[in-house]
């Protein structure tokens, strides 16, 4: 999904409107919005996309917490089979407000703590859309080398003795011992 496109689903918070409690936040996923969704990430299906979060202010800004739960299906890298994913993954983020006072000026240095947690994500305006912090959480639960429990490459009967066999095997054979192949 690049930053141009439109979001597939809203999830916006409006941070004028946001009580010092903070709010509850569900984003539960149609069937038209998740199989768009799982044509965006290159997956065969989502059967389920469940987002929990509590939206609380933070300095000008929110922090949003919660949890996402789905399940995605999408082909093994062995068999091409489906294989079944349950993701449940932990979601807190910062959004806040640039600080416009302390811009850096050219050729000035800026200390980098890279001990610290996630940066927080910059916002302008008075509403954050939550929708693309969702669907880069899932993104980064997928598993990338997705296989069915017990599956392997040696479970293909490939030739793993040395030997080599393809297209090149047999004109290799055909070579004569003392050719220098140039």
């Amino acid at each position: 999904m690049s930053f141009s496109e439109a979001p597939l689903f809203e999830a916006i918070i409006r941070i004028d409107r946001l009580p010092a409690t903070g709010r509850d936040l569900k984003v539960s996923l149609d069937e038209p919005t998740r199989a768009a969704l799982a044509e965006s990430l290159k997956l065969t299906a989502i059967d389920s996309f469940d987002a929990t979060m509590t939206i609380v202010p933070l300095r000008g800004g929110i922090r949003a917490q919660g949890r996402l739960v789905a399940r995605i299906v999408q082909p093994s890298v062995v068999t091409f089979e489906p294989v079944t994913q349950d993701i449940d993954e932990a979601v807190d983020r910062v959004f806040l407000p640039e600080a416009h006072a302390h811009k850096p000026t050219p050729g000035s240095e800026v200390f980098v703590d890279l001990e610290d947690d996630d940066f927080p994500d910059h916002i302008d305006g008075p509403e954050v859309d939550l929708s693309a912090l969702l669907v880069e959480t899932l993104a980064l639960a997928i598993d990338p080398y997705p296989r069915q429990p017990g599956e392997s490459l040696d479970s293909l009967g490939l030739n793993k003795d040395g030997e080599d066999s393809g297209p090149f095997a047999g004109l290799a054979r055909l070579k004569k011992p003392g050719d220098s192949g140039a």
